[in-house]
């Protein structure tokens, strides 16, 4: 007789596809100044390199969020640190890597999201859907910054 394996920790994988160099895509998340335009609201504060400690700030979210930089591998991957709620982390964090495929000749990139470890429980499940739902809508706004200048996020939470 099979047994269902237990489910113990809560995580997610989000993508999507920029038409723009892999090199390019890397700094909109690398570079405070651009991350500042279509996602943290109210500003991000240092550049995603390996070793440091950063600040996020979001309109929606009031409050600088610190985020540790684990790993920063240009263009190709970036994996930062941060507090969470319901996390299945004995530090209270969650981790949330970055990945960079060029697609066609490096003129398309593939944005990989995956972000872990919640609780499997039903706050754990709650606080992943959130943040799920939040790395989508970066990577539309990214999407719309980098292809076209436009931000989406402008006035929507404030």
């Amino acid at each position: 007789m099979n047994t269902p394996e237990q489910l113990t920790e809560l995580s997610f994988t989000v993508s999507g596809r920029v038409a723009r160099p892999c090199a390019e895509v890397y700094e909109a998340v690398a570079d405070p100044a651009q991350l500042s335009r279509y996602f943290t609201t109210g500003g991000a504060q240092g550049r995603l390199e390996a070793g440091t400690e950063v600040t996020w700030d979001f309109h929606d979210f009031p409050g600088a969020f610190p985020v540790k930089v684990l790993e920063a591998d240009k263009p190709r991957r970036i994996v930062i640190e941060w507090d969470g709620e319901a996390t299945a982390s004995e530090r209270g964090t969650t981790t949330v890597v970055f990945e960079f495929e060029p697609l066609d000749d490096d003129s398309r990139t593939l944005v990989t999201i995956t972000e872990s470890s919640w609780r499997a429980s039903r706050d754990g499940a709650q606080r992943a859907f959130d943040n799920c739902e939040g790395w989508t809508s970066m990577l539309n706004a990214m999407k719309a910054w980098v292809e076209h200048g436009i931000n989406l996020r402008e006035g929507f939470y404030r």
